[in-house]
């Protein structure tokens, strides 16, 4: 046992890479530097701290290698917001441990169990909390010296910005821009506040010089990144910016900005004008509704959401016609009971979402939900989660079915060097959460790079994806259209 996690799977171990420019440390490094690999869990906020990371040793002339077996130093940057993130974080520290490396323990895990890592783990010479990655160098160095380090500070403050060294891993034409850090909410379920801080935004000069940096490089989707990306600037500004922050984005040529984590009842009329009038904003709202019953969601302190989920969403609709709707859901909450269920089933029916993800509850340690009586048992909450997946497949295959016969723009990420078959995503599928369009081409000679965009009709859907043939090549931000 390990932090009270049984290790019950084998080790699943990630790499980041880079299209952005490539991994070549390991020839220019300075004398005398460790090779360094990375290991990457988690979430998109995780992601951009470990390509600050690779940035700063990069700079520092450290080799980073994408292959743990030529590192002296694995950094492994950790997940802990459920007990299954816990669990391929620490298989993921045991196996390499289990190799001969040494570790310095990043992010989350780090954060959550502090000095705890140090003494399991003979082979973690480091431990760097989610606000002191940027003392990255600092600690390799102590580490060489034959020090163990405890970075981490109690309390998050840092937050990086557009000055900070980076090393894309995310490829050459997707990048996520991280707008704020940190959350003020208290949900019961949620950890993230203990393990991040508080929400502390980045001014919109810093991210729209960021997002022109990441537009010199290439990059033709833009996510923007936060716990809670409809409450950026509040701490800043004294009230939210996010429109604000849309309107000075429109004139960077990226041609699609994407919106991640848009809690619901920041989408104010003037929010979705942005989304509607600002031509590279796409209208794919990612909202984390997580129930729909007054009851539980009072108990895990959402209150203010409760009788206004139906509203909200007939609001957003008739304000932003186009809208891309996804949603996560999480079923088994302590007190749930089948009719609290059933009333989430028939939301889901009666809303139609695009996308759902749905979530067993999870119990944290040190979140008011862990405590609660009327714990519902993880058959049942697994079994309430089929059901619910179930009831949104079809939804889902229709919401894809109506796409045949539209031309879309498809951002190309790969291509089948046998068949000449593009493999992209349109507007309404975000990268790793949603589906992919599958595109014929009249030439298989034809050879298009990743990172370009192209028009496809679409032709044929399943439950996730789309399929169809392409019609004509795509210039970039010239060609954009201007929505109605």
């Amino acid at each position: 046992m390990l932090l009270g996690v049984q290790l019950i799977k084998a080790p699943f171990f990630i790499m980041p890479h880079s299209h952005s420019h490539s991994l070549s440390g390991i020839s220019t490094k300075q004398a005398g530097r460790p090779t360094v690999a990375f290991a990457h869990l988690g979430c998109e906020k995780n992601r951009v701290d470990t390509e600050h990371m690779i940035g700063l040793l990069e700079d520092a002339g450290y080799g980073v290698s994408p292959n743990e077996e030529d590192a002296a130093v694995v950094v492994v940057n950790t997940c802990s917001f459920i007990q299954d993130a816990r669990e391929e974080s620490v298989r993921t520290l045991v196996e390499l441990a289990d190799k001969g490396k040494e570790l310095i323990i990043a992010g989350c895990l780090a954060q959550h169990f502090q000095e705890e890592l140090l003494t399991s783990l003979p082979e973690a010479k480091a431990i760097v909390g989610t606000g002191d990655y940027q003392h990255i160098v600092e600690v390799l160095e102590k580490v060489e010296a034959g020090e163990r380090v405890n970075k981490v500070s109690q309390t998050p403050e840092f937050v990086g910005d557009e000055n900070l060294p980076r090393h894309r891993t995310s490829g050459a034409s997707v990048a996520y821009l991280k707008v704020a850090e940190g959350c003020d909410y208290r949900c019961a379920f949620c950890i993230i506040p203990k393990l991040r801080g508080n929400q502390r935004s980045r001014s919109i000069e810093s991210i729209v010089k960021e997002a022109y940096q990441l537009a010199k490089q290439g990059v033709k989707e833009l996510i923007l990144i936060s716990q809670i990306t409809t409450n950026y600037g509040l701490d800043l500004y004294g009230r939210p910016c996010l429109e604000d922050l849309l309107r000075a984005l429109g004139d960077v040529e990226i041609p699609w900005i994407r919106v991640h984590y848009a809690y619901p009842t920041g989408l104010t009329k003037e929010v979705l004008a942005a989304f509607r009038e600002v031509p590279n904003v796409l209208p794919y709202l990612d909202l984390p509704l997580q129930h729909s019953h007054p009851d539980i969601l009072k108990a895990m302190n959402r209150p203010w959401q409760a009788n206004l989920n139906s509203s909200l969403l007939d609001r957003i609709r008739e304000l932003l016609p186009e809208a891309i709707l996804r949603t996560t859901l999480i079923v088994g909450f302590p007190g749930e009971t089948e009719s609290h269920f059933e009333h989430l089933a028939s939301f889901v029916e009666s809303q139609r979402f695009d996308h759902v993800g749905v979530f067993t509850f999870s119990p944290e340690e040190g979140t008011l939900a862990a405590s609660l009586s009327n714990q519902v048992s993880s058959e049942l909450a697994i079994s309430r989660k089929d059901r619910l997946m179930s009831l949104q497949q079809p939804i889902a295959a229709a919401k894809n079915s109506s796409w045949v016969g539209r031309t879309v723009d498809v951002l190309i990420e790969k291509q089948n060097p046998q068949s000449g078959e593009l493999i992209g995503r349109c507007a309404r599928f975000a990268p790793e959460v949603d589906g992919e369009v599958f595109l014929r081409t009249s030439d298989i000679q034809t050879k298009v790079s990743p990172g370009s965009m192209v028009s496809g009709l679409i032709t044929g859907s399943d439950l996730y994806d789309l399929s169809g043939e392409v019609v004509g090549a795509k210039k970039m931000i010239s060609a954009i259209r201007t929505r109605d």
